[in-house]
């Protein structure tokens, strides 16, 4: 290939808005351009790079069974995803079963999915007629599919599409009062996410999370987390509902992707063994053979490559890392007192730093959270927005203290310089 071949120049659709910077090498929570200049790395891959870049354990285990078996059609059984399946159940800790996917998005599908069997197979007891409305939130995030938009809560993102997937209705978060109102005699399901992560880094209060399980069980309806973002050791926990104060939730379904696969593409939803009804028909086995399928999900090099991330995220104990740093980054920008910020929302590290769009301009048609990216990629750090007025910060789990300390004092000097 021609060494004055530009990528931002490549013929590929423009539905990033993509900074103008070409990557080409990692290491840790290090990444370095096309022009040989290094950058601190506090976007991860949006939360997808647990370990940071290139981690022996992950390219070991990627070498090794790139050499032995890469991918065969689900309709034989492989090892590694069986081994990935128990290992998911026992984090989980409540029986239950796993589907594979490649993505956040597919996984959320298989739960839209599986509310609508649900509620055939539960109908509203008064009609007989079938259930089929999910509730989610506003300002929540379910992927890009034509399902995960219609789930998602944010009307920026449904922009262009109709007609949409009927079927959902968006309630204000953390509102239980709201959400009860919302319940109708078609609702079948609740999705959310522990924390929102593009809505802005809103965190679901233990009580909410009470008062959602408590209306569940009521309306027999189910209770899905979302935990795409912010699940396996995020948030401080390898669950990450179980870092918000909320120990007795007992979850019905589960979805995840990102970190769970360290930057090799996996996604995955897992639900409850539990009876779904009277008859004892367990809520797993709604989802039977010919129901839902994904060609690669769950394919030998994904799974065995999970399984290296998620063992070692345990072994090394990097939730503990995650509590550590954001003790460190919340007393550090505390101790600031700035007047560019007006709040640290999250928990572990999936803080949103949130900005005052009195002290901090942007450029017409710019949000402040894009230009304040934008100057920080100039000044050496990655970092993603969340929103119009929010950045995060989503680095690798085990990134260290001298680490944090250099991006705090990289995001100190470039506020102060705005």
């Amino acid at each position: 290939m021609s060494t004055s071949f530009d990528p931002t120049t490549a013929p590929i659709l423009a539905t990033y808005a993509r900074f103008p910077l070409t990557l080409v090498k990692g290491e840790g929570s290090r990444v370095w351009d096309n022009q040989g200049n290094s950058y601190l790395d506090f976007c991860a891959g949006i939360a997808v790079c647990s370990l940071g870049h290139c981690h022996p354990s992950m390219v070991a285990a990627i070498e090794k069974q790139a050499r032995t078996l890469i991918h065969v059609s689900n309709l034989y059984f492989t090892e590694p995803a069986a081994h990935l399946a128990q290992l998911i159940t026992d984090l989980v800790e409540i029986p239950g079963k796993t589907f594979f996917a490649n993505s956040g998005a597919e996984a959320n599908d298989g739960l839209i999915k599986l509310a609508r069997r649900f509620g055939r197979h539960c109908p509203n007891p008064e009609t007989a007629e079938a259930r089929h409305e999910i509730i989610t939130f506003n300002k929540s995030f379910h992927g890009r599919t034509l399902g995960g938009i219609a789930a998602t809560g944010q009307q920026k993102i449904k922009d262009g599409f109709d007609p949409l997937l009927p079927g959902f209705r968006h309630v204000p978060f953390n509102q239980l009062n709201a959400l009860s109102e919302a319940i109708t005699p078609e609702t079948c399901a609740i999705l959310l996410e522990p924390i929102q992560g593009e809505g802005g880094v809103n965190t679901a209060t233990p009580e909410f999370l009470e008062g959602l399980a408590n209306l569940c069980k009521e309306h027999n309806l189910l209770l899905m987390l979302d935990e795409v973002q912010c699940g396996f050791g995020r948030l401080g926990e390898m669950m990450g509902w179980r870092a918000l104060g909320a120990p007795d939730l007992q979850p019905d379904a589960i979805s995840w992707a990102k970190g769970m696969g360290g930057g090799i593409p996996i996604g995955a939803f897992w639900v409850n063994d539990r009876p779904a009804s009277d008859d004892g028909t367990a809520l797993s086995s709604l989802l039977g053979p010919g129901s839902h399928g994904s060609t690669y999900g769950g394919n030998p090099l994904a799974a065995e490559t999970s399984l290296a991330v998620l063992n070692e995220i345990a072994d090394a104990e990097l939730p503990a890392n995650a509590m550590a740093r954001e003790a460190q980054i919340r007393e550090t920008i505390a101790s600031w007192k700035h007047s560019a910020i007006t709040a640290v929302r999250g928990k572990g590290l999936m803080l949103g730093i949130a900005l005052n769009p009195e002290v901090v301009k942007a450029p017409e048609g710019k949000t402040i959270a894009a230009h304040l990216c934008g100057e920080l990629l100039t000044n050496k750090l990655l970092v993603p927005p969340a929103g119009p007025d929010t950045i995060r910060f989503l680095p690798a789990l085990n990134v260290t203290e001298a680490e944090v300390a250099e991006a705090l004092s990289i995001l100190k000097d470039t506020l102060d310089s705005l």
